[in-house]
């Protein structure tokens, strides 16, 4: 299987298992430790963290697709779907409603009934939040890469560019040591 080696993949022959500063085995302190280093976000990408080691199960790796329900949804979406809940108090919000709302009645696709109107809204709300949440999950799981906890590898078919396509969905892989460390 074709690899591509991943930006901010470590270059350094220090062990992932282990705390930085003491060399002991990793545990819920030393991931903490790591990923405040690296991640403007630490809490964030924390939750990432936890949520791709309940998905790996046994094998430690995720991806490209986790099952929901009977459906296939690739990792990250699942990732960013599990994470919008997060959104529903940030003040933000609010202001993302009244643009789409205001967008929405200037082109005309705002329903007239209420209820219909609200539902539109709230369905194209949804959608903007679930692609800042798409990019918000790359960013942590580029900080835990750097920090040493993760691997992210693509698979897929190489389509419609020289670098990447399409049709390529990401693979996490827990490094050594970081399951354990993790809640249960």
């Amino acid at each position: 299987m074709f690899h591509q080696a991943d930006l901010f993949e470590q270059t350094r022959s220090s062990s992932s298992s282990s705390s930085p500063l003491t060399g002991a085995p990793l545990d819920m302190a030393g991931l903490i430790e790591k990923i405040s280093a690296v991640s403007t976000r630490p809490r964030y990408a924390f939750m990432v963290l936890t949520l791709i080691a309940k998905a790996a199960g046994a094998s430690g790796q995720v991806g490209p697709y986790v099952a929901e329900g009977r459906d296939q949804v690739p990792v990250r979406d699942w990732l960013s779907e599990a994470l919008i809940p997060l959104a529903q108090r940030d003040r933000r919000r609010h202001a993302v409603i009244k643009a789409v709302q205001a967008e929405l009645a200037a082109s005309g696709e705002l329903p007239q009934d209420s209820a219909l109107a609200g539902e539109r809204i709230d369905q194209e709300v949804r959608a903007r939040i679930r692609r800042s949440a798409r990019c918000n999950i790359s960013r942590a799981v580029s900080d835990l890469v750097k920090a040493g906890l993760l691997r992210r590898h693509y698979q897929g078919y190489r389509v419609d560019h020289h670098n990447r396509g399409a049709q390529r969905q990401a693979v996490y892989t827990l490094a050594a040591g970081v399951r354990t460390a993790l809640p249960h």
